[in-house]
Formats: C-alpha cells, structure tokens, sequence
C-alpha cells in the first residue's frame, strides 16, 4: 500500500495544538507511533478524511473545526447530580475527570462545581467546541489483517487480544 486509504493500518506521528494559542494538547514525539484502522471509528473522523490519500514519509499539516472534531459544546450537557449518587468518602475536586457507565455505554465528565448536597459535572467531551490544529507524519502504511477488519480495529505487531 503506498498512500492512505479505506482499511489500510496506518502508524503516525503527530501533535495536536490549539491553533489560537498554539499550545499543545497532545503528542506522540519522541514515543511509540499511534496506530489505527483506517474507516473504522478509531480516530476522529476529520483526521482520517485528511489522512487519506497520504503517503508513506508524508507529513500534512489541518485545522478541524469543532463540527469536524469533537463536536461543538451543548449546555444541557450540564448537569447536577446528588452527592449521594458518588461513593461515599470520595474526593471531588473542580477539574477532576471521572469515568462512568452510561445506557450508551462508558463516558467521561468532568466536576464543574461541588458542594455538600450537589455535584454540578459537564458531559461533553473535553475537546468538545474546540478547533484543533494537527500535523501528523506517516510513518508506516500496511493493510489490514482479516482479523483486523473483523475486530474493527488495528492489532500490534504479533498480537491479539
């Protein structure tokens, strides 16, 4: 395979940056190259479109607009929930990100606010209304295994799971 396409198992290197600020969110220099299936839901679907087409050694350079990244903030994704619904004796603190099982199964919030009586915590995803800047490096392109179109996603090497 020589360029990024559809089912293809691609390993890059990237950062990730807040185009107004520059600051970085995320990056994988200087360790192990992140590896996805391509079309899959693996990664979010803004950086596969962009990557397509890419060839090995290639680096490109995009800016993801919330609707193309994590979607854009909903205030009804703010929500109070009783203190009694968290574990008795549990530390919270504004800012902590903790995980729970939803209907649509496991989710992440964050504590917004937290008294005695109430727990006031925000659903959307962290990255949620943020424009994001991304320069990613193909490192390596292969096709994907049966296995791997079967699973849905990309196995290391010589591994199962």
């Amino acid at each position: 395979m020589s360029v990024v396409e559809q089912d293809s198992v691609v390993s890059v290197m990237y950062t990730g940056t807040f185009p107004e600020s520059g600051e970085v969110f995320d990056t994988n220099v200087n360790q192990q190259p992140l590896v996805f299936l391509v079309g899959h839901g693996n990664m979010i679907e803004g950086f596969e479109q962009e990557m397509l087409g890419a060839a090995m050694g290639e680096t490109r350079e995009f800016t993801l607009t919330p609707e193309r990244a994590y979607g854009s903030r909903d205030d009804a994704n703010v929500q109070s929930i009783p203190r009694s619904q968290f574990p008795e004796g549990m530390e919270l603190e504004v800012g902590m990100v903790l995980g729970a099982q939803s209907d649509q199964g496991p989710m992440q919030f964050t504590v917004v606010d937290v008294n005695d009586e109430i727990v006031i915590v925000d659903l959307n995803h962290q990255m949620a209304g943020h424009t994001l800047h991304f320069s990613v490096e193909v490192v390596e392109i292969r096709e994907a295994t049966s296995d791997e179109l079967a699973h849905g996603h990309a196995h290391g090497p010589g591994h199962h799971h």
